[in-house]
């Protein structure tokens, strides 16, 4: 006998939901979602703790994104992020500094300018970020040519509980 498309379809749906029915019951999650951590970068010579609370450093750019826990991809708020950036004459000074935090949804939101390139290095802005629970972060984003925003996600490892080890915000 000849099974139908149909049949074949009914077969595959069946099978499929009893398989997913059979793994909720059992408690097994191995449908578990997690995010890719945020690479690190190196914080460069021009760091100073203690930036301005400010979410605009500039004009002509928006740099927006999600703070996540590499986990399960939840959003996290309240997270302390510090941004510095070469102004446009290239150098850094606390006009190009802020401290924002992430919002109840885990987003942040920057107002700055592009920075220029100096030396070998592209056009980029660092970030430190700092969140109870969670390995410190120290990243750069690199603006694209010609663009006048860009989403970058910071995705957070939990904090390694050893003992007697304690972390403060540049991971060490």
């Amino acid at each position: 006998m000849r099974e139908t498309l149909k049949d074949s379809l009914n077969r595959y749906f069946v099978t499929g939901l009893s398989m997913l029915l059979f793994l909720l019951a059992t408690g097994e999650n191995s449908l578990a979602v997690t995010c890719s951590p945020t690479p690190w970068d190196e914080i460069g010579p021009f760091y100073r703790p203690n930036a301005p609370e400010r979410s605009s450093i500039g004009t002509g750019y928006l740099l927006s994104g999600t703070v996540r826990s590499a986990a399960d991809c939840r959003p996290l708020h309240n997270v302390r992020i510090e941004i510095w950036q070469a102004g446009p004459d290239g150098t850094y000074a606390d006009d190009h500094r802020a401290t924002l935090f992430s919002d109840r949804s885990g987003r942040y939101r920057l107002r700055t300018s592009v920075p220029p390139p100096y030396g070998r290095r592209p056009p980029h802005i660092h970030i430190l970020v700092d969140a109870k629970g969670f390995e410190g972060l120290i990243t750069q984003h690199y603006p694209k040519k010609g663009k006048k925003r860009a989403t970058f996600d910071l995705v957070l490892e939990p904090e390694k509980q050893e003992e007697g080890k304690t972390r403060n915000p540049l991971g060490q």
